[in-house]
Order: structure tokens, then sequence, then C-alpha cells
């Protein structure tokens, strides 16, 4: 066997916040994967695509569902003004 056909590994040191990487350790473990293994899959598919997708998932907080849930009451019972141009919409906002 020669010495291209072996897989080798390597190290790479990079300083992050302890936080950071016991969250994202956390993360990782939760969908089964280990921070290594992340890693390595971001850092292939970089490579072979040449660039860098982010991307988060929308969760909203429980103020955001607090106040979508208080926007909806207020709507339903008619408390809302409707806007039908934006026109009209920029009037409402201005005039607040």
């Amino acid at each position: 066997m020669t010495t291209a056909n072996i897989n080798t590994k390597t190290m790479i040191s990079v300083k992050l916040d302890k936080s950071l990487k016991k969250a994202a350790q956390e993360t990782a473990e939760e969908i089964g994967i280990s921070l290594g293994t992340l890693i390595n899959v971001f850092l292939k598919k970089f490579v072979r695509d040449k660039e860098v997708t982010l991307s988060a998932s929308y969760r909203p907080t429980q103020y955001l569902k607090d106040v979508i849930a208080e926007a909806d009451k207020e709507f339903a019972a008619g408390n809302c003004e409707v806007a039908h141009s934006v026109d009209e919409l920029m009037k409402q906002l201005r005039s607040r």
C-alpha cells in the first residue's frame, strides 16, 4: 500500500468562545452527529461548491408569539384600520 492510498487525518485548531463550542456540541448531538463530523461535512461542501450558504430556520420568540396573538385579537375585534393601497397605508402610518 502506498502512502497516496492512505487516508490521512490532520488536526485543525480554531479559537472560539467556550459557550459557543458547548452549544454547537449540544446542537450537533441533538441531531445525532459529532461536532467533528459537522465541521467535516461543512468543509467538504465548501470545497465542492466553492460557496458558503448560511441559513437560519425561523423560530419566533415567545415575545413575538405574544405580540402576534395580541394583534390577531385586535384584528378579530375590528380594532384595526385596513389599508387598501400603499398610499392609504403610508397615510395611516404617518398619522400615528
